[in-house]
């Protein structure tokens, strides 16, 4: 038999175990995992020796589009996942970001339409310029937008619905931040309740998505460090304290249990959070809990820049690697990737002061399988086969697209990225792939490195040793596809 590609002399890693066997890929799929005498001929074939081979990542949160159009940002950005092993994104954003055009600076109230009318766009963008494959996570801000949720799984196979808490506000400024990201309606209880009841009566696995953070408490806090002279980076931290999120973990962890919706809370950030977390599933909620590079690597200095949740103080990185490590609280990573507006080069976003610092550091998603890599495995805070399931499959499972990604088996999407644990690079502007053009992270070595990622069988990215930068696949020759999760629905491809 004739196949397209063949994967020889690798060490394939699942959260089970590691094994050396010959991949075999035909029209996108893998069609056979042997060991022994090949019986295929092959258009190409790679020789994996000395690297692990994983399923390519499943990256259930960015936010490519923010505060640019989301055609550009994905061309661009979507690149940049590829880079480090993404296969699979999973992009949050409001209905006003998904492409609709004119691009609004800052959104108000009035600009907050349904998501029905944008997603044919949406879609198109995404065939048309991403680099890996994409699932839309809708920020539902609105009990309008709550009323498409049914048509929106019917027709698009959306099964996830995130709520942005800090977006909790009666009254919203007309130049609040998040008006700037997209946001613009400010909701209440009621728009969570309503979501959690729809998301509940979807069943399978449907799934409300939680940012925990209150606001309303933060800001109390953010005055009061303002008014003695707090201007140091460690401010955004204690501006937004431990229980900050833990409060509304509780709050809507109960409402869940009353919906019977599953939750999902992301980067879950404190030992209280994990918690809370194992408290809520003990009493027969289905709970995850997340966590991304920022908060497991970072601390809050002058590297740390304003991101929500902050980055917190060593002793809860600490307690995330632990969580991670015994899946209590900590479930997935994912790398909350965004990319800032222009000026968008370092220079021109920095500033010593926290408060007129310009929230969002930029390229997260390069940070992600690095850090995992580095200060997880290569360290021994987690083995590299609970890497493959916090990255790969149990995020899979969880955003209902196992086992056509996140696992390596006959039958399930070729997607690949092999992993070199020896391969030790210092991140400078030379080699990160986002249009920013830097990274927070620069200067810094990292040992473990994602060199090749592999796409439906085609190869989007490689890093050979001695190259400066890795190779990405030019937007020209991009192959991503819309993901819809319901069999049926109007998108699904089989």
């Amino acid at each position: 038999m004739r196949v397209d590609l063949l994967i020889k002399n690798g060490t394939i890693v699942s959260g089970s175990g590691r094994k050396k066997a010959e991949i075999a890929v035909k029209n996108g799929k893998i069609v056979a995992i042997y060991s022994g005498e090949s019986p295929y001929t092959a258009d190409e074939t790679i020789d994996a020796e000395g690297l692990f081979v994983l399923p390519g990542v499943v990256d259930t949160e960015a936010h490519p589009g923010c505060y640019n159009p989301f055609r550009s940002d994905l061309a661009t950005e979507s690149r940049a996942a590829a880079a480090t092993g993404v296969t699979t994104w999973g992009v949050h954003q409001p209905s006003t970001r998904l492409g609709a055009e004119p691009f609004v600076e800052y959104v108000q109230a009035e600009d907050v339409g349904p998501f029905l009318p944008v997603m044919p766009g949406c879609v198109k963008i995404i065939e048309e310029v991403s680099a890996v494959d994409v699932f839309i996570t809708p920020m539902v801000e609105t009990d309008e937008q709550v009323a498409e949720i049914p048509q929106l799984a019917e027709e698009f196979g959306m099964t996830s619905y995130k709520l942005y808490c800090q977006s909790m506000k009666p009254e919203l400024d007309k130049y609040w931040a998040g008006r700037k990201a997209g946001l613009g309606a400010g909701f209440d209880d009621g728009v969570i309740f309503s979501t959690m009841r729809e998301v509940a009566k979807l069943g399978g696995s449907a799934i409300t998505q939680i940012h925990a953070e209150n606001w309303q408490i933060a800001r109390l806090f953010e005055k009061e460090l303002i008014e003695d002279g707090r201007t140091d980076f460690a401010a955004w931290t204690d501006r937004s304290p431990d229980f900050c999120e833990v409060h509304h973990v509780r709050s809507f962890g109960y409402l869940a249990k009353i919906t019977g919706s599953p939750l999902f809370i992301q980067h879950s950030s404190t030992a209280a959070t994990h918690e809370e977390i194992m408290r809520i599933q003990g009493e027969g909620v289905t709970i995850y809990g997340n966590s991304g590079p920022s908060w497991l690597y970072l601390e809050p200095n002058q590297e740390a820049w304003r991101i929500n949740v902050p980055i917190r103080y060593p002793d809860n990185r600490a307690a995330i690697w632990d969580a991670l490590a015994k899946g209590k609280g900590v479930n997935t990573v994912s790398s909350d990737h965004v990319i800032s507006w222009p000026p968008n080069h370092r220079k021109d976003m920095f500033n010593d002061n926290i408060w007129k610092l310009r929230t969002g550091f930029t390229s997260r998603v390069e940070m992600l399988v690095p850090v995992m890599l580095s200060y997880g495995v290569n360290e021994g805070r987690i083995t590299l086969e609970r890497m493959v399931e916090v990255l790969c499959e149990d995020p899979a499972r969880i955003f209902g697209l196992f086992p056509k990604k996140g696992s390596i088996e006959v039958g399930a999407d070729a997607d690949f990225c092999f992993v070199d644990l020896e391969r030790e690079i210092t991140v400078n502007e030379k080699n990160v792939t986002s249009a920013s053009g830097w990274s927070v992270v620069e200067g810094h070595t990292f040992k473990g490195w994602p060199v090749r990622t592999i796409l439906r069988g085609k190869t989007i990215a490689h890093w050979k040793e001695g190259e400066e930068s890795p190779y990405v696949v030019p937007t020209e020759e991009s192959n991503g596809e819309y993901l819809p999760r319901i069999n049926g629905s109007k998108y699904y491809k089989i």
